[in-house]
């Protein structure tokens, strides 16, 4: 079991694991790749620069000595916006590749059956050792697929939280008197 966490055998392990889901796994690797990526920079986003825009926004808007004219209502609805699109800053390009990475795993489904209907189709028979290939194929892309489609559900559910959090405290803040 330690073996597998050997890094000469972890490369080892997921060049097998490419080879065994085909050309689309490779695809699903890259997306799931750049998903986490972008998920991982706005979790980065609200530890480190969250604070930064929300105390510029409270400052800007108690720099203002007035809170009650039409102008005021505008400014107000302006810095809330200003911090609304700073916490939602690629949430929906992640959303993008939460939906389509299950896609990704079908295609790699139906790229993997048809691999199994040529040997089929070659053969002439059925022969389950010849078609197992095809059949990995089809299942591994898969469930990539949706393991990296749940991943970022998850983390989305969590960032969402965050930034719907943010403006409701920006929001609260700049009280119109």
């Amino acid at each position: 079991m330690l073996e597998v966490f050997n890094p000469v055998n972890a490369a080892e392990n997921i060049g097998a694991f490419l080879v065994a889901g085909g050309d689309v796994l490779l695809v699903i690797m890259v997306a799931t790749f750049i998903m986490w990526l972008l998920i991982v920079e706005r979790f980065v986003y609200f530890v480190m620069a969250n604070r930064t825009v929300k105390r510029r926004a409270y400052a800007a808007w108690e720099d203002r000595t007035d809170h009650n004219s039409w102008y005021a209502h505008a400014i107000r609805d302006k810095l809330i916006s200003e911090v609304k699109e700073s916490v939602s800053a690629n949430l929906n390009i992640i959303k993008v590749f939460v939906a389509v990475a299950p896609l990704l795993g079908l295609l790699g489904t139906v790229t993997g059956m048809v691999e199994v209907f040529d040997v089929m189709a070659v053969t002439g028979s059925s022969n389950a050792r010849l078609m197992a290939g095809g059949i990995s194929k089809a299942t591994i892309p898969t469930m990539a697929g949706l393991v990296a489609s749940l991943s970022g559900i998850v983390a989305m559910n969590i960032l969402e939280r965050q930034a719907n959090r943010s403006i409701s405290e920006v929001s609260d803040r700049l009280l119109i008197e």
